[in-house]
């Protein structure tokens, strides 16, 4: 059984690596803008899971997605290539949803600011129109 923190250490070996990869080793023309977000690997380490944020369109995430499944094999041979370990983990990708809940949920609190600072505008003009009006 593996320790936790040498699970931990290889995660993030493997998030660094496949990154790496994305961004200067594959050149398959499908993959657009592509985050790896996390890794998480079995207590045995015989399997990672890399979770990866798409930006795009529908189109272009599933275009992208499609670009990732098939550089899975390379993907996996690199990593065996580049990390020392006895056994390569097989790998898949998971889709990471957080960022695309994250900037729905920013969009939400700068309406709410917005919706705010224009209430504060109208009850001060109200306010200065009653004090007229009381002189």
């Amino acid at each position: 059984m593996s320790s936790k923190l040498r699970i931990e250490k290889l995660q993030e070996l493997i998030k660094q690596e496949v990154g790496k990869m994305l961004l200067m080793d594959i050149k398959d023309s499908r993959i657009g803008f592509v985050t790896v977000t996390a890794v998480e690997m079995t207590g045995d380490l015989r399997e990672a899971k890399i979770f990866v944020s798409i930006m795009g369109n529908d189109e272009q995430i599933q275009s992208t997605w499609e670009g990732l499944q098939s550089a899975l094999g390379f993907i996996r041979r690199e990593i065996g290539k580049r990390i020392k370990i006895r056994f390569t983990p097989e790998i898949s990708f998971a889709l990471d949803k957080s960022l695309d809940y994250s900037e729905h949920i920013q969009k939400l609190l700068l309406k709410v600011k917005a919706e705010e600072a224009a209430n504060l505008e109208i009850d001060s003009e109200r306010n200065g129109a009653e004090v007229k009006d009381s002189r």
